[in-house]
């Protein structure tokens, strides 16, 4: 197993910089490794795509604060002249630049014919939906930002019962955490299946 495979879920979970916060998984490797390699792409700009909460602001702009690129989040809401004339300026300066969308092309169409070419030979990468291991390192941390820590038995239940998204994880945090001091209860699995419960996120027989 390699470094970038071994997710700790210790319980004073690292605050640290914002670089440290981006957990690396099959989820997100391929995006991750991507801007590592970013000296080979065939021109200096990419479109990073993904879910929402999923980490993706985040990754592009760790990456353009160390190298002096430029970002654009949420591209597709940005002036389509504005892009055109920041993705030229990247391939004259060689400071790369990062189109953040909700869809990569062909779902999203500039209506910028110039805009529309260039966007078709920059490369795209994706951040998938959280695989186990990825959703169980959210829920810790999330877990760890309120200075509290989900045992391994009740983190279990969660991973194998809720559905696994990133809005998801930050549900099940909130709903476990609110239940648990209204009860004034220990996380246990039992705890955390009334919670869970309540929040509607799982059925009674769940």
């Amino acid at each position: 197993m390699k470094a970038t495979d071994q997710i700790a879920l210790p319980l004073d979970w690292p605050q640290g910089s914002d670089e440290s916060r981006f957990i690396v998984s099959d989820a997100n490797r391929v995006a991750f490794e991507h801007f590592q390699r970013w000296t080979t792409w065939p021109v200096r700009s990419t479109i990073l795509v993904g879910p929402r909460r999923s980490g993706r602001s985040l990754l592009a702009r760790n990456f353009v604060t160390r190298v002096g690129g430029r970002l654009f989040d949420d591209a597709q809401r940005h002036d389509e002249e504005a892009l055109f004339h920041a993705w030229n300026q990247a391939q004259d300066t060689g400071r790369p630049l990062v189109l953040v969308a909700g869809e990569a092309p062909p779902a999203w169409q500039p209506t910028l014919p110039d805009l529309r070419t260039r966007l078709a030979v920059t490369p795209v990468v994706k951040i998938e939906q959280p695989d186990d291991a990825l959703f169980a390192a959210l829920i810790q941390r999330l877990f760890a930002d309120r200075g509290l820590h989900l045992p391994d038995e009740p983190l279990r239940y969660v991973v194998s019962r809720v559905m696994r998204d990133y809005w998801t994880a930050e549900r099940v945090v909130e709903a476990i955490d609110r239940h648990a001091i209204a009860e004034r209860a220990r996380l246990t699995v039992p705890t955390v299946k009334r919670a869970l419960v309540a929040a509607g996120l799982i059925y009674d027989g769940g």
